[in-house]
């Protein structure tokens, strides 16, 4: 009996060791096991027929196909889940979350998002990539990450410059002067048009086609995809290239879900999101000029404004907002004109 269970006693210690010589291999990522499928969340403001909403579609697609089952990123689109301020909430604190909206959610924890994104300062999509290449912007995403736990993939996928579509042209702040023109509930909107010489109003903008025919508003501002698509053309012909604020989102989530990644799985997530970002950025251009000509075929006009005029009298929005770092305006400018002059 005593050979029995010294016997039985042998063969339970050789199995523990060789269970937790496994359980060792498997934690020090040496093994042959797969990766556990992580399932993580896309949220996105964007409704399934607009192209950022196309681009991320591509992208999930892509990314799942590549991890070979170890990644399932599930597409949420038209605020079916939380986005905004709420979405930022779900980055935050840590969730399996990607949030593709726009930079200015970004800006509520790191205010200076948002003069980088301010009224006039990019003519072109260029101009915009280059600044969020700079030290300047470099250093936000930083502090976003270390203080606020949300890294940035992206800020650049971008949906459109806007501008003004009105019942007279317009060329210069003074063009603006007694113009009504609607905007969304926004500090930085309202703040921007009323440097631009306008009167801000602001209204839904479903209710923004039926407020030009009664004479409430003189016109809107947007994009040149919102413009036909909503058939603004109908009311006013009159498109003016402003420019006066980018339409671009960021793609954000936690830090903690970043650390939680293989290497693989963050090269797959960071290389399908560039690509899908070139992918909306080509979709986007092609869209302006096809709208463009459909726009003309409505008799719409098209004209070119003085930029420098514009930036100049947009000057004082940069003053307006007191969380920002004082002379966050001049940096941005002394950027900009760096990226310019190597143009």
């Amino acid at each position: 009996m005593k050979k029995i269970a010294t016997l039985i006693a042998t063969v339970l210690m050789a199995t523990t060791i060789v269970a937790c010589g496994a359980k060792n291999e498997g934690e020090s990522g040496t093994g042959t096991e797969a990766p556990k499928k992580k399932e993580i969340t896309v949220s996105t403001k964007f409704v399934d027929d607009e192209q950022t909403a196309i681009s991320l579609k591509k992208v999930v697609e892509a990314v799942n196909e590549r991890s070979n089952g170890s990644l399932e990123l599930k597409l949420f689109t038209g605020g079916i889940l939380p986005i905004g301020k709420d979405g930022m909430e779900q980055v935050v604190s840590g969730a399996d979350w990607i949030l593709v909206d726009g930079v200015n959610f970004l800006g509520d924890y790191v205010p200076d998002y948002n003069a980088v994104t301010g009224p006039f300062l990019y003519t072109t999509f260029d101009e915009y990539f280059a600044m969020t290449k700079t030290p300047l912007v470099q250093d936000m995403n930083k502090k976003l990450e270390e203080e606020h736990g949300a890294k940035v993939l992206s800020l650049d996928w971008v949906f459109g410059f806007r501008s003004m579509m009105t019942k007279k042209p317009i060329k210069s702040p003074e063009d603006m002067k007694g113009l009504n023109i609607r905007v969304p509930t926004s500090q930085l909107y309202t703040y921007t048009i009323e440097a631009m010489g306008g009167n801000p109003v602001s209204m839904p903008y479903p209710d923004t086609y039926a407020a030009i025919q009664q004479g409430v508003i003189d016109g809107v501002e947007g994009s040149i995809m919102t413009y036909y698509g909503t058939q603004q053309y109908e009311n006013v012909k009159e498109y003016s290239l402003t420019n006066h604020l980018l339409g671009v989102s960021a793609v954000v989530l936690s830090t903690k879900l970043w650390d939680e990644l293989t290497e693989e799985q963050r090269t797959i997530i960071s290389e399908e999101f560039e690509k899908g970002m070139q992918d909306n950025l080509d979709e986007t251009i092609k869209a302006e000029s096809e709208f463009a000509e459909l726009l003309k075929a409505e008799g719409v006009n098209f004209h070119e404004v003085d930029a420098e005029a514009f930036l100049k009298a947009a000057e004082p929005v940069y003053t307006k907002f007191p969380q920002w770092t004082p002379g966050i305006y001049e940096k941005i400018i002394e950027e900009l004109n760096k990226i310019k002059a190597g143009q």
